[in-house]
């Protein structure tokens, strides 16, 4: 199994880094990619810088890849729904990259590659911390498939 979270952003605060690496290192094969923002001047319209930050994590992916956008209007899960994608995804035999724009959000491009687009939460979450919830929630339906004790109904 094969994850990666591919996340346009500054360089996130130290308790990001450490949440994000607490699941990568319990979840094997999980990758976290950071790619910075691109700049935009101020008063400039956000499509060039977004559609040059789309460019950039297309190039991030391979042919194989299954692509899940994360997006605040994508599909819902909750840890058992999660768990069975997790699983469809694993029958797959293939990565499956998440990605995660900059503010925003993810470029046309990106949307059009993407074979499925997920929403976190309703609320809007600052993008590091959607990368931690990102990354624990990947865990947590891994656990469950394992049978591990993390994940208690």
């Amino acid at each position: 199994m094969r994850f990666r979270v591919l996340a346009v952003g500054p360089r996130q605060p130290a308790w990001v880094t450490e949440g994000v690496e607490e699941y990568r290192r319990r979840l094997p094969g999980l990758e976290v990619v950071e790619l910075p923002l691109s700049r935009r001047a101020k008063g400039q319209p956000p499509g060039p810088a977004r559609d040059d930050e789309g460019r950039r994590l297309l190039a991030r992916l391979g042919p194989q890849d299954h692509v899940v956008a994360l997006e605040v209007d994508g599909a819902t899960h909750d840890t058992a729904a999660l768990a069975r994608r997790v699983e469809v995804w694993l029958g797959l035999g293939r990565p499956v990259s998440f990605l995660i724009g900059g503010p925003d959000g993810l470029s046309a491009g990106v949307r059009a590659r993407a074979e499925e687009s997920w929403s976190l939460s309703p609320l809007t979450l600052p993008h590091g911390l959607a990368r931690v919830v990102l990354t624990e929630a990947l865990y947590r339906a891994w656990s469950v498939l394992q049978g591990h004790p993390y994940h208690r109904d």
